[in-house]
């Protein structure tokens, strides 16, 4: 019998500090919630807006696989690797934190804002390398299917990490429905609607609710109006 979750979007974390809008699906910062630690192997799931202009100063981090999908505008990356980079909505950036980065994250449009989604997951191994990485992902590779944009593999579609996880993205049309077949024993499955309706086996999500489902092989995704929505596959022990 699969075991479910559902945190809906106004139950979130807020923190707005001006210049940053965030919510936190998990807990993060200043909002500490025992009952919502991590989803198994996802630790931060973080919906973020930063002001034109503004942005995160030279922070470190240390082994976390650190993922972002930006949503909306521009945001330049800069790390102790020697990378710079500029991340905008159709792109996914990765970083093995490993044995510790820094990095700094900036809007430097003087009048858009910029939303991304801000993820980290636990290894499955520590002290690795630090590695960055990011591509651009094609928008139609996801309309009406799910399009793979994270796996363990570097061979495979999308960036990949340092753990048996799997993201999808799909943008679906009102109606139209498919199965997602988990890809390994023991995982779970993290969904994320970044807006319109969706129902998953039997369960109505509406914009930014988040809903996680796990003992279980697999699942049924139905799109109840056009929608946009992320699958994030963990393990749910590590």
């Amino acid at each position: 019998m699969a075991q479910t979750i559902l945190h809906k979007a106004e139950t979130r974390g807020h923190a707005n500090h001006g210049w940053l809008n965030s919510y936190h699906s998990f807990s993060f910062a200043s909002y500490y919630n025992p009952e919502r630690m991590h989803f198994g192997a996802l630790r931060v799931l973080n919906d973020d807006t930063v002001d034109a202009g503004k942005g995160f100063g030279t922070h470190p981090h240390d082994n976390m696989e650190i993922i972002s999908i930006p949503l909306e505008g521009d945001l330049e990356h800069k790390d102790s690797m020697n990378n710079v980079a500029v991340i905008k909505n159709g792109d996914i950036q990765v970083m093995s934190a490993g044995t510790g980065i820094y990095h700094s994250e900036y809007n430097k449009d003087r009048e858009q804002r910029v939303k991304f989604l801000q993820i980290w997951v636990f290894p499955n191994k520590k002290n690795v390398e630090p590695r960055y990485d990011q591509i651009t992902l094609n928008a139609e590779d996801r309309h009406n299917k799910l399009q793979q944009i994270l796996s363990p593999n570097a061979g495979d579609e999308g960036v990949w990490i340092h753990q048996d996880a799997w993201f999808h993205l799909g943008k679906f049309d009102k109606g139209v429905s498919t199965d997602y077949q988990l890809k390994l024993k023991g995982n779970g499955v993290y969904v994320f609607v970044l807006n319109g309706d969706v129902k998953i086996n039997d369960q109505q999500l509406h914009t930014r609710d988040g809903f996680g489902i796990w003992d279980t092989d697999s699942f049924s995704i139905t799109a109840e109006t056009d929608a946009e929505f992320l699958l994030m596959e963990v393990p749910m022990a590590f």
